[in-house]
This record gives C-alpha cells, structure tokens and sequence, in this order.
C-alpha cells in the first residue's frame, strides 16, 4: 500500500503541475456549460412547450426554465465525467513518451500497482472537476428554475461518482495502448466529438432509429445519462403533476427525454442502471489491471 499511495501521490502532482493539462481538462466542462446554454437550451425549450402545447397545457417560464436547465446539466455532466477522464488519464501516455514508464517497472513495483496507481490518480483529479462542474450545473439550474431537493443533488454527485469511475476505468483500458502524442490527440478528438451522441447527452436516444436504439441499449454510458436526467428532471416532472398535468403526458416528456429507457421494448428501472453501470466498472477496471499484470509478466519472460 506504500508503493500504491507513492505513486498516487506522484501521478496526481505531475497532473496538476502540467497547467496546460490541468486547465484544459478544468476548462472543457465550463465551456460546454456556455455552449449549452447558449445554442441548446432553446431547442430544448421549443421541444417541452410543444410537447406541453400539443397536450392542451400550459407551463411557467420558471417550470420550462426548469426542465430545460436539468436536461442541459445532465446532459453536461454526462459527456464530461467521461471525456474529462481521457484529458486527466494522458499522464499515462506521457510517462511512455518520456520513458518514466520504463524506469517505473524497473522499480519493484508490482504492475498491478502501477495499474492502480494511475487509475486512482486519475479518478481523483477527475472526480475534482466533474465536481466543479457539478456546482457549476446547479448554480446553473438555480437561476433557470429550481426545483430539485437535497436528495436530488446528493443521488446527482451518486451519478457523478459512478460515472467518474466508469470514464476513468474506460480511459485507462483505451490509453493502456496509446504510446505517442498523435494517437492520444485522435483518440480525444475522437472521444469527444462521439461519447456525447452514443449517450444520448446531445440528442435524446428517443429520436433515434429502433435499431441504433437497440445498440445504444448495450452500453453503459447510456444508462449513467438516463440516470442523471432522472434525478435533474424528477423535482420538475413533480411540479408538473402538482400543477394538475396529465400523467400520460408527463409520462411522454419522460419517454421523450430518455428519463425512461426500454431494453427490447422492457423499461429497464433505476436500480437496473446502477447494476449495470456499477458491474461495467468492476469489468473495466479489471480488465485494465489484468492487461497491465500480462504485460508484466511478458517483459519478465
């Protein structure tokens, strides 16, 4: 355990003593706050007054302001508890580049260790911006419309955690074959541009194809986003029944939304994402170690 807390200590000083690295991965989240808020949020907006409209309803601006600003956080916070994790896990990457790698396994460090090493590094350095970014969302959904509860916000940062440990986990198994700059830049991009739309964070899973739906359903990310609009949108879609809304139609705004997600035509329920969310993380992060003990065991032969 020594070994392990030296090298958690060493990666994550190396992180936040990269400033470019640091501000960059601290950055992106507060960007994609602005972006949001600036050319989604009235897409979102025209999408809940007229499913409202349509059903002969008519919702405040502070209750619209509400739905739109949970489905702009958890939108966030989904693409960025996952791509902030490939921005923080690049330490892996420059350790190969530099040869610090080498000089790390020459040291008697078991490469489980290692592995672990650079896992947890990066889980905390991530885990710190998506919390940054987390504050940032609710302060958001504070001034467009609030209507979320202490319970909300702690199964939010539940969400949050569980999503960090999945990106970081999906990172680490990405990364382990990366060895120059070039190829960490084309993954990132890469990461970037397409984890938002496979997650449903950009576009609702609702609207895509059946078929694209029913690859969607398979993957684990799409089931933090579900969970995270549920909890964003659940104070809201309160409001709305409280306000003497048709449950048919609020239930269609959840469809519409991705709040509820079908398995082959099966709902699949809360407690089911977080089995899948939670056993997709125990599988990467043992898949990484695993990977890292047999390229060991190799340089060792």
């Amino acid at each position: 355990m020594t070994g392990l807390g030296a090298l958690i200590r060493r990666n994550t000083k190396l992180y936040f003593r990269d400033r470019g690295m640091f501000f960059t991965s601290l950055i992106t989240p507060l960007i994609l706050l602005v972006l949001y808020g600036t050319f989604l949020s009235n897409v979102y907006e025209e999408t809940f007054r007229g499913a409202l409209e349509a059903a002969g309803a008519a919702a405040s601006d502070r209750l619209i302001g509400g739905c739109v600003g949970g489905e702009l956080a958890s939108s966030l916070l989904a693409v960025s508890c996952v791509t902030v994790a490939f921005c923080s896990n690049l330490l892996m990457v420059q350790d190969k580049i530099t040869g610090a790698r080498q000089d790390l396994t020459i040291a008697p460090v078991r490469p489980g260790t290692l592995a672990l090493g650079y896992y947890l590094s990066t889980l905390l350095s991530t885990l710190l911006i998506c919390l940054v970014a987390t504050a940032a969302c609710l302060g958001y959904l504070l001034h467009a419309g609030w209507f979320l509860t202490a319970g909300d916000v702690a199964a939010l940062l539940l969400d949050v955690a569980l999503l960090v440990l999945f990106g970081t986990a999906l990172s680490s198994c990405v990364n382990f074959f990366l060895s120059t700059n070039g190829q960490a830049s084309a993954v990132g991009t890469i990461i970037s541009a397409g984890y938002g739309f496979i997650c449903g964070a950009y576009m609702p899973i609702s609207q895509f194809p059946k078929g694209l739906q029913r690859v969607i359903s398979f993957l684990p990310g799409t089931y933090g986003t579900s969970l995270l609009r549920n909890h964003a949108l659940r104070g809201a879609f309160e409001e709305m029944i409280a306000q003497g809304f048709p449950g048919e139609v609020v239930e269609e705004i959840r469809d519409s939304v991705d709040c509820n997600l079908y398995f082959f035509g099966s709902r699949v329920e809360p407690g089911q994402m977080y089995f899948v969310l939670a056993a997709s993380i125990a599988i990467a992060i043992g898949l990484y170690v695993a990977m890292n003990i047999l390229r060991g065991r190799k340089r060792r032969g």
